[in-house]
């Protein structure tokens, strides 16, 4: 039996469900967890001095803030190498596309994956999942697409699934096969295209290694038309879509996601406002990850107020990848969040919990601190949810619970 109890928190911070950057504060008080999820929240010591201790672990929270862990819904974190590089040739004055088309880019990353065996690529991508937790994030989805073949799609997928066996953090598994078009196709879109379709997602759907399909939606990458296709072909075969989109330049893409009631699109930095309307009237996630917009330089983020006063869900991810964003930490994500998207403290909360779970089809399950949810939260030391944004780059996580455990991982100095 795994029962566990938090006592003496100064607030708990909790995301209101349907209800975008609302969030309920309960001051002094305990969680009360069982069997690694949360069964009550108690407000005052006679109720949490009826329960008989002696059949709990006690932690001390010593005045400290809860809230949920984070919920990362867009990651790219199996990969063979780092490209840094690339982040040196950005800060000369090359653009993404530059970079791409002179062999760095995403085919940089598929070069150096297919060169590598399964258990290589296991053993790099170990400690990066535990940096992940010492910023908090309890929930993380693993993207594909360093592969584009079907034996290393396969092998990326199956690396997040060992990672999953092996590891406290959750990893949420996307194929994402349609990320580029391999240099052995560049004569020959069609044959890939057809090889994701006919092939690929089949098998990866038949082996359960997969729970989403996603897909690069952008200039000289793939077009709405072929996204409609492919993803048409991943909803068949029982996956969810997800869709990178409006990146660079206003593609489509996201009025696709409404259009195949996608998850979540993603990115968004130019997005129209006719996929604003159709998201929401689809209750599709805007997926924001703006340190990517930091990271490269780009001049434009998403417009995020816009769509929080149209009514759009909203979610924060990292965008972890090697190229465009080597970024653990969704607290730093928020701090970019708050300066250049004017998001609030309790709206980058929600995205970054409740939004991300809702992104990823898991908001029954976490995201949030309900009664029968997972026990996944934080212990910070902070008093306001406005610290978390304002500390930035810094660790306020002191103690990280996964499904009602102590996570084992070297979280930041205790206080």
């Amino acid at each position: 039996m795994n029962s566990l109890i938090i006592n003496n928190i100064g607030k708990l911070f909790n995301p209101k469900e349907n209800s975008f950057g609302k969030i309920d504060i309960i001051e002094n008080c305990s969680v009360i967890i069982k069997n690694g999820k949360i069964d009550e929240i108690v407000g005052n010591e006679i109720e949490i001095n009826a329960i008989r201790l002696e059949n709990y672990e006690v932690i001390d929270a010593e005045g400290m803030s809860v809230i949920p862990g984070f919920v990362d819904s867009h990651a790219h974190p199996i990969f063979a190498a780092l490209r840094d590089k690339e982040f040196e040739m950005m800060n000369a004055g090359m653009s993404y596309i530059d970079i791409a088309k002179a062999g760095g880019g995403i085919k940089n990353s598929v070069k150096k994956l297919r060169a590598m065996t399964e258990n290589e690529l296991y053993k790099v991508s170990l400690g990066r999942m535990k940096e992940f937790l010492k910023f908090g994030t309890t929930t993380l989805e693993a993207k594909s697409g360093y592969g584009l073949t079907l034996n290393d799609e396969i092998k990326m997928l199956k690396v997040i699934k060992r990672l999953n066996e092996t590891l406290e953090i959750d990893l949420i598994p996307t194929f994402l096969g349609a990320h580029d078009i391999p240099d052995e196709f560049k004569d020959d879109r069609e044959g890939y295209i057809s090889l994701l379709i006919n092939e690929m997602i089949p098998k990866i759907a038949e082996e359960k290694l997969a729970v989403a399909c996603d897909i690069f939606i952008e200039k000289n990458y793939f077009t709405v038309e072929e996204g409609r296709r492919i993803l048409t072909a991943a909803k068949e075969h029982g996956l969810e879509v997800k869709i990178h989109a409006d990146q660079l330049t206003c593609n489509g893409g996201s009025e696709l996601a409404a259009e195949l009631s996608a998850l979540s699109s993603d990115h968004l930095e130019y997005i129209s406002d006719k996929a604003i309307d159709d998201m929401i009237g689809k209750n599709v996630v805007f997926n924001l990850m703006p340190g990517a917009s930091f990271f490269i330089g780009m001049p434009d983020y998403p417009p995020a107020r816009k769509i929080i006063e149209k009514g759009g869900i909203i979610a924060l991810s990292t965008d972890f990848n090697p190229g465009t964003c080597y970024c653990y930490s969704l607290p730093f994500i928020m701090t970019i969040s708050a300066i250049y998207l004017h998001i609030t403290a309790e709206e980058l909360l929600w995205a970054a919990t409740l939004g991300g779970a809702k992104a990823l089809g898991l908001e029954k399950y976490i995201g949030s601190l309900g009664k029968g949810k997972k026990a996944d939260l934080l212990i910070m030391d902070i008093k306001e949810l406005s610290e978390i944004p304002y500390s930035m780059g810094m660790n306020l996580v002191r103690k990280v619970i996964k499904n009602g455990k102590i996570a084992e991982c070297l979280c930041s100095a205790e206080k």
